[in-house]
């Protein structure tokens, strides 16, 4: 048995003291993540559906009347998601105007929040500072939190209240009083992204409290707490029944909610294994110690720590891999239980990297043999390698078969940093110096820092044509509420938002048939599409590289 939980009466000691040096630790993750969570938030256009309807959407509330309880999406009703969101990013874009930086603020300062939220969870869960301090470093160095967290999406709000709900949970078991806290954190959850959601983050917590503090499903505070959680959502649900009837309850119930269950939505779909492979891939390079991390929590499955990391990462794994549809940011739920199985395998390696090499035998009997489980150093070496070629492909300078690549500045510097982190990583760990967990740390975060400040982060903007010139072309030649009709192949709901029109996709004989019975069409089309139309009477209105904005004279 480890002795990551010591045995005595001096835990609950250890867990009482020094609350000052914890609020430093907070303070200090708070810091680190506001500034790796808000460099560069409005360096890049918004991406498509995502950010770009969630943006349309609270602009619309900032600009309507009843859309703060009824919203839109380009005058339609919004039916997909509770307004919770959309209504802080609308509050700050009547403050700050309408921009990317605006409309991304809230989700990443709530992610960030989030930050210092799990250490504090780990403080209540494990004896040990250090496990504490570690999983904090991990969760804020995970690529896929910090990069979605960035967003203008609702994962990353669902990431801070639902670190609040189990911090609240876990407090309520020497106080009941923060009990009360936990059903106002499942209201928020369920105002956030939906009941479906909630419900199934809330079977987590009632797992947890089963296996472990049982007692506390009887607490009246619990179930007041639950109650005034749950009394404003019912009230928006009843509001929207009572508003549109059916129509709500088969979109946002049925079709955007429990029909994902058995059924790709958008054809988004994948085997059942796809989400392990998002986590074998996506958070590096804390993959690496994941298995570890869970193998030392159910060697110790007896603490309150271990059970919530296992029943976290197992309730929300199992289920969102029996869902047909699948999306990547789908998984970030699970990322705190990841940071909590790391660092908690991170300090005990820290701790026995410290007793030297040859610990005595019967220590090694008694204790999880964590240093002989970590990963060998030569994979260190081999991100070292690819890194280093993609320093080389990035300059420009090298052909890669008969292609020149363009110069990225930027990417050099980053894929700099993860060759310099990989070797002196590798060599520290060769040399048996723990050092290496706070080289792997920092040089995580460093490169983090190079990619969010480059223009690189949002790497989706590169599958299609830069959309804001486009959008101005749009906004600016086309009357305020036209329809623009497009020949792109798929919708672009941030045309839609930059141009501040609805521009709607149609294939070639459906161009030909709007031309002839409009009045007065606007086409956005490409240049190629534009001379094969016979468009009787056209007039150019404007052109911006190989797109065309025309009308009838």
């Amino acid at each position: 048995m480890s002795e990551m939980f010591p045995p005595g009466n001096h835990q609950p000691k250890i867990r009482l003291n020094d609350h000052y040096t914890d609020k430093l630790w907070m303070l200090a993750a708070m810091l680190a993540a506001a500034l790796i969570f808000g460099l560069n938030l409005g360096g890049v256009p918004l991406r498509d559906w995502d950010e770009a309807i969630a943006a349309q959407v609270s602009r619309e509330i900032w600009r309507g009347n009843l859309n703060w309880l009824y919203p839109t999406l380009d005058g339609v009703p919004y039916l997909n998601k509770p307004p919770l969101v959309h209504w802080l990013m609308g509050l700050c874009f009547a403050l700050g105007g309408v921009s990317e930086w605006t409309a991304r603020l809230i989700p990443a300062m709530l992610t960030a929040t989030s930050v210092p939220l799990l250490y504090a969870i780990a403080r209540e869960l494990f004896p040990q500072r250090a496990i504490a301090i570690f999983s904090t470093l991990v969760y804020l160095t995970l690529l896929p939190v910090v990069r979605h967290g960035r967003l203008a999406m609702l994962d990353g709000a669902v990431l801070c209240f639902l670190l609040g709900t189990i911090w609240c949970l876990l407090r309520s078991r020497r106080d009941l009083r923060y009990a009360l806290a936990v059903g106002i954190g499942f209201g928020l959850i369920c105002l956030t992204k939906g009941v479906m959601l909630g419900l199934l983050l809330g079977a987590i917590a009632l797992c947890f409290l089963v296996w472990d503090t049982p007692r506390l499903l009887t607490s009246g505070y619990l179930w007041g707490g639950l109650a005034i959680g749950t009394f404003p959502v019912a009230a928006w649900y009843f509001a929207q029944w009572l508003h549109y009837g059916q129509d709500f309850i088969n979109t946002n119930l049925v079709n955007q909610s429990f029909r994902r269950i058995w059924e790709p939505v958008s054809h988004q779909q994948g085997p059942p294994w796809y989400y392990l492979l998002e986590l074998l891939k996506s958070p590096w390079p804390w993959q690496l110690f994941w298995l570890q991390g869970l193998r030392l929590s159910w060697e110790n499955r007896n603490f309150p720590g271990p059970k919530l990391v296992l029943v976290w990462s197992g309730v929300y794994l199992l289920a969102i891999s029996v869902m047909n549809t699948k999306l990547p940011w789908y998984i970030l739920p699970i990322y705190p239980a990841f940071a909590l199985a790391v660092g908690s395998y991170l300090a005990e390696v820290w701790e026995q990297m410290s007793m030297g090499e040859a610990p005595e035998k019967a220590q090694v009997e008694e204790r999880f043999d964590a240093v002989s489980l970590l990963p060998n150093p030569a994979i260190f070496g081999v991100m070292a390698i690819v890194a280093i070629v993609g320093c080389i492909y990035f300059s420009g300078l090298v052909k890669f078969g008969n292609r020149l690549p363009p110069p990225e500045g930027d990417l050099q510097l980053m894929l700099l940093f993860v060759a310099l982190t990989t070797i002196l990583s590798a060599w520290l760990q060769h040399r048996k110096d723990r050092q290496f967990l706070l080289v792997l740390i920092w040089g995580t975060y460093v490169t983090l820092l190079v990619l969010f400040a480059s223009n690189n982060w949002v790497w989706e903007l590169a599958e299609d044509y830069p959309v804001k010139p486009i959008a101005a072309m749009v906004r600016e030649g086309t009357p305020a509420g036209k329809e623009v009709f497009t020949s792109h192949r798929l919708p672009r709901p941030s045309l839609n938002f930059y141009s501040e029109h609805q521009v709607i996709v149609a294939d070639a004989p459906t161009l030909q048939q709007k031309w002839q019975t409009l009045p007065q069409p606007y086409f956005l089309l490409e240049k190629p599409v534009f001379q094969h139309l016979d468009l009787d009477g056209a007039e150019v209105v404007s052109t911006v590289d190989d797109w065309v904005l025309v009308t009838r004279k």
